[in-house]
């Protein structure tokens, strides 16, 4: 017995060694073809592992694994049915990543930390736990998790790949640099990290490195279409249209479904002014993420384009609802508000939403910042000009003779220059400088510790909400005084800007809760807001069209986005009153003008005497006016800059002044030039105003004679003037810092 009783021990010993022989060979065979990509292989290969023995851990593991592509709850009950058998770090590695949404998060995360307790040497393990608090936002501990697994295995490339990325998610992108830069030394040919360091550098206005970065990825994977998208949008920004469309529809060619590559796409077709394509761009982007901020901005910069302000709203409300931390479509929507009701008031309410949604932290540190600038009321004073706009801009229309004339004795000038394009306007700018700062790749923080550096005693932001607008960097209060002048007669809405300029006829003195539209001091200039250069000497005045064409031509070359419903119904007077008459707007091709001319016809204007131009480059644009008599205004936003391009061409712009200060701009350039009868209050006044010009030719080609001159001679031409006005504005506010508790002078209304 005892000879027998050993030998089948033996006997059973042997089977159990090849069967656990058999069984680690099939489970080796599963794993070989799960990993070759042969995933129904690997499959059949552990049902089989566990139809013969349904409490193999390693197979149900693995099983698990193999499902988790298709499966998440069934691969997770496979893991679970294996670590019921045996509570192995490995399989909560694996049960966590079955956790593939926020909800299970904290699943994953139990399951972790219980691996880590189990292994704390485990360092695949820490690494998945910090990508997991990484993703829950808490960057603290996600740290913490990544530095041990790094401390662990110093030379793992993967994990230093996800603890960059995490870094650059969270906003950290000076750590983030530094982490990817050591991904790339330990693992020079890893794509992914070339492409996210080429993302933080973006994150941090490096364009130039970031192109150099991304152009190297794309020798390393010439089809990959991470590396295309973002290739496509530098070289866009970089002005290289067609090789951004070539990169971006590689990247789509490669990967139909990739957001991101649409809405650059659309960009690039924003830039060309093809908006129809860009519309369905950033459509298909949506369908593809319904939840896609960027898309919905940039849809509503397409309705914006195209005439439709209320459309545009909407699409900017929709991406701020998608991510409430969206700047720039917050930013938008105040903007276009402005051109869609005439409530200053409103339009402070949403401003300060703005500053409460995204200054606020930033306002409370800055609230106790100490300046070291010198409290000398009379002496020689650093201003700084903050602009992305420094070039063949409208605004260089304004800044030019401002800088031109500046007195360098008493004001030292800075200017920071934020955009990326430079030209012979850059140029000529860059000369009235004391000195020129090229930040455009300077992020909030580090610009506003270059203007502490330089001292700026008033910080002049020019942009306010518009595009380019660098909010969070005011909010750090730089300098001592901060105003805000040029980009549109409103309000920031931030308490960290202290003064705004205005005049007299935008901000009417003595009226009731006037000033109570802002949240900023408001200083009224003597004469006008603007001071004007066109920047464009050589494009004649002509004689008047109508002269020869036998009938008026209007026209109203402003932003569509300006032609609200409101607009057209005041038109619809005019043409009422003068049912031959013309009208030339611009506007882009396609469905642009299909759906403006609808609205026409809704209006009660004949869609036949309407015809369209295009955007043009400066000089035709000027050239278009030769072909109007008479520039229709728009309401509630008046023409700024357009129609002082008018009147410089000789064609007079009668204009509709309600209560807001971008619908009294046409006020305040009619009585600069001594023409406040072509000024209305009221829709009927405004259509008398310019029905009568319009009958009264003699008087029409008069003006179209004169007004240039008149222009020449007026406040709004005088450069030297306005320099003197703004200088003592900026005395004034300088004093009023240096002591505040001392008289205002009376001019500060």
């Amino acid at each position: 017995m005892a000879a027998f009783t050993t030998m089948s021990t033996s006997h059973a010993s042997h089977a159990a060694a090849a069967q656990a022989q058999t069984t680690q060979a099939t489970l080796a065979a599963a794993e070989s073809a799960w990993q070759r990509g042969e995933a129904e292989t690997a499959h059949a290969l552990c049902e089989h592992l566990i139809a013969a023995n349904p409490h193999d851990a390693d197979a149900l593991n693995l099983a698990g694994l193999i499902e988790n592509g298709r499966d998440p709850l069934a691969a997770r009950a496979l893991i679970g049915r294996a670590l019921a058998e045996r509570e192995d770090p490995v399989f909560l590695v694996n049960l966590a990543m079955t956790c593939q949404c926020a909800a299970d998060r904290d699943i994953a995360i139990r399951a972790l930390h219980r691996a880590i307790d189990l292994r704390p040497d485990f360092a695949v393990a820490l690494n998945n736990l910090g990508h997991l608090y990484g993703e829950a936002g808490n960057c603290a501990e996600a740290s913490h998790h990544f530095e041990r697994a790094l401390a662990l295995a110093p030379a793992h490339a993967a994990i230093h790949f996800n603890y960059g990325t995490m870094l650059y998610k969270s906003g950290e992108f000076a750590r983030a640099q530094a982490v990817l830069r050591r991904t790339l030394e330990l693992s020079p040919g890893h794509v992914s990290a070339w492409n996210n360091l080429a993302q933080v550098l973006l994150a941090t206005n490096r364009n130039t490195e970031a192109l150099v970065v991304l152009e190297h990825a794309r020798t390393l994977a010439p089809d990959s279409a991470d590396v295309l998208t973002n290739l496509g949008c530098v070289l866009l920004g970089a002005g290289r249209i067609d090789e951004a469309q070539a990169a971006l529809e590689r990247a789509l060619e490669r990967d139909p479904g990739r957001v991101s590559a649409w809405n650059n796409l659309g960009n690039l077709m924003m830039q060309m002014s093809r908006i129809d394509e860009a519309r369905a761009a950033f459509t298909r982007a949506i369908e593809l993420k319904p939840d896609f901020a960027a898309a919905h901005l940039n849809l509503g910069n397409t309705c914006s384009k195209s005439g439709s302000i209320d459309e545009a709203i909407a699409c900017y409300r929709r991406a701020m609802a998608c991510d409430p931390a969206h700047t720039g479509a917050n930013s938008n929507l105040l903007w276009s508000l402005m051109f869609a009701i005439d409530d200053g008031h409103a339009l402070r309410a949403e401003a300060e939403q703005f500053s409460a949604r995204h200054e606020a932290a930033l306002l409370a540190a800055s609230a106790v910042a100490h300046h070291a600038n010198t409290p000398e009321p009379a002496r020689r004073l650093r201003i700084g000009y903050v602009s992305p706009d420094f070039r063949n801009h409208c605004q260089s229309l304004f800044t030019m003779p401002l800088l031109r004339h500046h007195d360098h004795e008493a004001l030292e000038i800075f200017c920071y220059s934020l955009s990326t394009q430079t030209d012979e306007v850059t140029a000529r700018l860059r000369g009235f400088a004391d000195v020129w700062r090229d930040a455009h790749e300077f992020d909030d923080a580090r610009l506003a510790r270059q203007i502490r550096d330089d001292r700026i005693d008033v910080l002049v932001d020019l942009t306010m909400h518009m595009d380019g607008a660098r909010r969070l960097l005011f909010a750090r209060r730089p300098a001592p005084v901060q105003v805000a002048w040029l980009a549109y007669p409103g309000t920031t809405g931030s308490p960290s800007i202290g003064w705004r300029l205005t005049d007299p006829w935008l901000d009417p003195v003595g009226e009731p809760q006037i000033d109570d539209q802002y949240t900023e001091r408001s200083l009224r200039l003597p004469d006008a807001f603007w001071c004007y250069d066109p920047l464009a000497t050589d494009v004649a005045v002509n004689a008047l069209p109508a002269l020869t064409a036998g009938h008026i031509t209007f026209g109203c070359l402003n932003n569509p986005c300006k032609l609200t419903d409101t607009t057209l119904a005041l038109w619809s007077g005019v043409f009422a009153a003068l049912p031959n008459a013309r009208l030339l707007l611009m506007a882009p091709p396609g469905s642009a003008r299909e759906r403006l001319t609808k609205r026409f016809a809704a209006h009660g204007i004949d869609p036949a005497c309407v015809s369209f131009v295009g955007f043009q480059a400066r000089a035709d644009y000027l050239r278009t006016y030769q072909q109007i008599d008479i520039a229709l205004d728009t309401f509630p936003a008046n023409g700024h800059t357009t129609s002082l391009d008018a009147f410089w061409m000789g064609v007079p712009v009668p204009t509709r002044y309600g209560r807001s200060a971008v619908s009294r701009a046409g006020l305040c350039l009619l009585a600069n030039l001594g023409l406040p009868e072509l000024a209305a209050a009221s829709d009927a006044g405004y259509v008398a105003a310019v029905t009568a010009l319009a009958r009264d030719v003699p008087r029409l080609a008069a003006l179209r004679a004169g007004l240039r001159v008149r222009m020449e001679v007026s406040p709004l031409m005088d450069g030297a003037r306005f320099a003197r006005n703004m200088e003592a504005a900026y005395r004034q506010m300088w004093q009023a810092w240096c002591a505040p508790q001392g008289a205002t002078n009376e001019c500060a209304r």
